[in-house]
């Protein structure tokens, strides 16, 4: 018997022997046992139409995963908190990067899906998408997450293509007196946070916190190391206070610092041709978010945010300092007794500068790029209590692509108090990166050859990227449709259907060869050459089977038609079945039992080197926790026991492709003072 089966043998008997102590008898349990499934329906949600609205009757795929789900489910990470959410496509890569989208067109470098925490974008102008391994949270603070499949262009701009996500943390006033945790284990070899909440007077509340963590190195598909451990930390605030009947002020920062370890791979038109070495990437930044809300009436607000955050990333492929301002105002009011109107005005300025890898240069290396916006929706009451549509649009003018409109129209309609049916039609754009228009890169070099006809040979051909600071906008024309059901007790169902059409998607266009005397150049670029079409449909189920077990199923299907063989092999296609299976089990007010089943059907992705086919494969984690005391947690969590280590998604530009590693860890948290 090797090791890892040894572990993972252990393991279930720890839980085996612990869970034995639980008694039968059903008692008081936590927070999501004590929602009902038409509570889970009515959670407020404000993502889709910023405002408080219940999820039920939001006319948008939306889904909720609130702090006690990511608590019960030992998520040490934002992205492994987002693979409870139905039609998300979350793949690690390695020990410290993600891939994560909605709805297809997955990678390193996702550029398709809208990433918030507390209304503060995470979106960098650089290439377009999040980078994963810079956001984090104090998991223990988040109250929920808001993940919006299909376009919210409308209401938050540009990029919200395929989905938004929105990771609403706690008010300060939820987070009074301590909290201390730590743990460690196999893959998370060590890890611990602080936070401290304390109120300055009845109407001003604040908290601060400081975490960290070192994560081990997985392993290559061969078998060897594969150098991307990676250690962290964060700290940062949060005060909220009540200035009057009307009015509320909220301030919050953070701060991080990494240190990113991972195999790199440099090429070079002379002898040896490619340099294979490890690398750290030193990775800092910050933001500090200010957000007033007055309050006219229940029909009547406005909202002003204001925050700044940069990032500096010092990395051999590129390195990059940005800094970004945001300035955002929204007015909502009614109209008419039947017309509740949201309208708003935004401005961004993001500021870089890029200095010159090895291989890598962008021209200009400073840039300053503006955004202007505006919006307006109109939530019309078409029959009272029974009948609503939705229209609005998002106006912007952009550096790269000009101005550029996204218009929505939605219905809902609610037959029964216990179903709810919608529909809605959306554009949306997603606007070029920076390192599209503005990169030149040396991208792969095949090495000399000897030609069957001696004594010719072949010289080395370099495959280099330039910019083109013409490429344009993707669009995508989405349809969706939805049902939600309550109509069996204990059990809820959402459903949604969609076809989304896309067109002008990147494509990569071979320009002519260019002879550089001791080698020859193959230069290529990014257009808008693409077509595809994307259909299919997400099911989110709970049971209540007891009042102490719940059962959670999600099934997603996508299907994904290309204009031509090119557009497939360039774009890759997403895992078409997604399933997850969830077990939630509290039998006693001091023990929970959580099981967490997953199926991911094989995908495809694309490299330099041509397509990579990434085989399906079943996830299991369970969390075992124990309250011995008021105050203090106990957990034990498995994670990816089924296997030993299995492979999710290789990084575009990746050389080492790994495979994620079976793990194990312990935890004790502490809350006190409360």
């Amino acid at each position: 018997m090797n090791g890892n089966n040894r572990l993972i043998i252990q393991f279930l008997t720890i839980l085996a022997v612990f869970f034995s102590h639980a008694h039968n008898a059903m008692a008081d349990s936590d927070e999501l046992m004590s929602l009902s499934v038409e509570d889970l329906l009515n959670v407020e949600v404000i993502s889709t139409a910023k405002k408080a609205k219940s999820l039920n009757d939001s006319p948008a795929a939306i889904f909720v995963i609130t702090g006690d789900d990511i608590k019960r489910i030992g998520a040490t990470s934002i992205p492994e908190a987002l693979r409870l959410a139905p039609g998300l496509d979350v793949a690690r890569i390695n020990a410290n990067k993600w891939a994560v989208t909605a709805r297809g067109f997955n990678g390193r470098f996702a550029n398709k899906l809208l990433v918030m925490i507390d209304g503060r974008s995470l979106y960098t102008r650089s290439f377009a998408g999040v980078y994963w391994e810079n956001q984090d949270v104090m998991l223990e603070d988040v109250e929920r997450i808001e993940v919006i499949r299909g376009p919210g262009a409308t209401l938050w701009g540009a990029n919200a293509v395929n989905g938004v996500i929105n990771i609403i943390t706690k008010h300060s006033e939820d987070t009074q007196g301590g909290l201390l945790s730590a743990g460690g284990g196999t893959e998370e070899q060590g890890f611990g946070a602080f936070r401290y909440g304390w109120k300055f007077n009845s109407n001003t509340t604040a908290r601060a916190y400081f975490q960290g963590f070192n994560r081990d190195e997985f392993h290559s598909t061969s078998g060897e190391n594969a150098g991307d451990n990676w250690n962290k930390t964060q700290g940062g605030f949060r005060m909220d206070s009540q200035l009057s009947l009307k009015d509320t002020l909220t301030i919050q920062g953070d701060f991080f610092q990494s240190n990113i370890h991972q195999a790199t791979t440099e090429f070079q038109v002379t002898p040896p041709y490619r340099r294979d070495f490890d690398e750290t990437i030193d990775s800092y930044g910050g933001n500090f978010l200010l957000r007033h809300q007055r309050t006219f009436s229940l029909t009547s607000d406005y909202t002003f945010q204001f925050f700044y955050d940069f990032y500096e990333r010092d990395a051999a492929f590129l390195k990059e300092n940005r800094h970004t301002l945001d300035f955002d105002f929204q007015h909502r009011f009614a109209f008419l007794d039947w017309n509740d109107v949201i309208w708003g005005l935004g401005y961004r300025l993001n500021m870089d500068n890029f200095g010159a890898g090895a291989v890598t240069s962008v021209s200009p290396a400073k840039r300053k790029d503006q955004l202007f916006s505006a919006f307006v929706q109109d939530e019309i009451t078409l029959i009272d209590d029974y009948l609503w549509l939705t229209l609005g649009s998002k106006f912007e003018h952009n550096d790269y692509s000009g101005f550029e409109v996204q218009p929505t129209a939605k219905i809902m309609w609610k037959p029964h108090h216990q179903h709810r049916l919608w529909g809605a039609v959306s554009r949306a754009v997603r606007t070029p990166s920076r390192l599209e228009h503005n990169t030149k890169s040396l991208q792969l070099v095949n090495p000399p050859q000897t030609l069957p006809v001696s004594p010719y040979f072949l010289p080395p051909v370099a495959l280099s990227f330039n910019a083109n600071n013409a490429f344009e906008a993707e669009e995508v024309i989405s349809y969706e449709i939805g049902y939600r059901t309550t109509f069996i007790e204990n059990l809820s169902i959402d459903l949604t259907a969609f076809y989304n059409d896309y067109s002008n998607l990147r494509s990569v266009e071979l320009a002519p060869v260019v002879f550089k005397g001791t080698y020859i150049e193959q230069p290529y670029f990014l257009a808008n050459n693409h077509k595809v079409k994307t259909y299919g449909f997400e099911i989110a189920a709970v049971w209540q089977m007891l009042d102490w077990w719940r059962w959670d199923v999600n099934y997603s299907l996508l299907k994904t038609d290309f204009s031509s063989d090119k557009a497939k092999l360039e774009i890759g296609e997403s895992p078409q079945q997604r399933v997850s299976l969830r077990s939630t089990l509290s039998p006693r007010n001091d023990v929970d039992l959580d099981v967490l089943f997953r199926y991911v059907d094989k995908n495809t992705a694309f490299d330099l080197n041509g397509e990579d086919i990434i085989g399906d494969y079943v996830s299991l984690d369970i969390r075992l926790a124990w309250r011995p005391v008021e105050g203090i947690e106990l957990s034990l969590v498995g994670q990816n026991l089924l296997a030993e280590h299995h492979q999710e998604y290789v990084q575009e530009t990746s050389i080492t492709q790994t495979e994620i590693d079976r793990g194990v860890y312990g935890k004790i948290t502490w809350q006190f003072g409360q």
